[in-house]
């Protein structure tokens, strides 16, 4: 467990959070970077230390991390279990189904209001490109498709997203780190799919939010994909010559 190095999640981020969300959130994003492996075993006094405070918001941080089964709690400790392949195409498997729902319930709402709002983000996401702000990029695209899904005003998909929503902010993080770092001039293209998606919803037009939905989707999850390999090839000790 290396949590003395410099952290990962971004301090602009945090602005809000308890200190146990502060915690959990760094802790979260180390596991899912590999940072800290699967088999792991987070000890109070540990985290406590590290993170400066007293372990009654390190309890706090671990109970998040148990309720997205990023941990289980035990006596000894919290023994880490990292995000596998599978669990990373399932969570995807459940985003495409309810941005499909959301849309289905969009064609029959006035969606002016929902066009502006995403059209000021893909604004935002340019900016963060022209800057090479990654983190910036990876708050805007995260914030375009929650404010699609909170566009229809769901008590219970806004709950199942809620669940989704921090561990999906570590992966598209992680992942845009490693794509501006990689091929930046390809974010051209990230722009022109969540323009599509616009164009979707403002047209109310199924067959290309299909298409949309596979430009967005299989496109992020490719690169997360590759991130997660990555990592395993790291954990590994292997060394690969591309």
């Amino acid at each position: 467990m290396v949590l003395d190095q410099e952290r990962l999640y971004p301090e602009k981020w945090l602005v809000r959070a308890s200190t146990g969300e502060r915690i959990a959130c760094e802790v979260r994003i180390q596991i899912i970077a590999g940072v800290i492996e699967s088999g792991t075993v987070l000890s109070e006094n540990k985290l406590a230390n590290d993170f400066d405070v007293s372990r009654s918001p390190v309890r706090e941080a671990l109970k998040l991390l148990a309720s997205e089964n990023l941990v289980r709690l035990e006596r000894m400790g919290a023994v880490v279990h990292a995000l596998t392949e599978k669990h990373i195409t399932e969570m995807y498997d459940v985003r495409i189904l309810i941005e499909t729902f959301v849309f289905e319930r969009l064609v029959s709402q006035n969606v002016n209001p929902l066009i502006k709002e995403l059209s000021k983000i893909v604004q935002m996401m340019k900016v963060a490109i022209d800057y090479s702000d990654a983190d910036e990029f990876a708050h805007q695209d995260l914030l375009f498709h929650e404010t699609i899904i909170q566009g229809i005003d769901h008590a219970y998909i806004s709950m199942i997203w809620k669940n989704l929503r921090p561990i999906m902010e570590s992966l598209i993080l992680l992942s845009m780190r490693q794509r501006f770092r990689a091929n930046v001039e390809d974010f051209s293209r990230v722009i022109e799919n969540h323009q599509l998606y616009i164009d979707a919803i403002n047209q109310k037009d199924r067959q290309l939010m299909n298409q949309s939905l596979h430009h967005n989707f299989d496109d992020v999850q490719q690169t997360i994909d590759q991130l997660w390999r990555t990592q395993q090839t790291l954990n590994k000790g292997e060394v690969t010559n591309d």
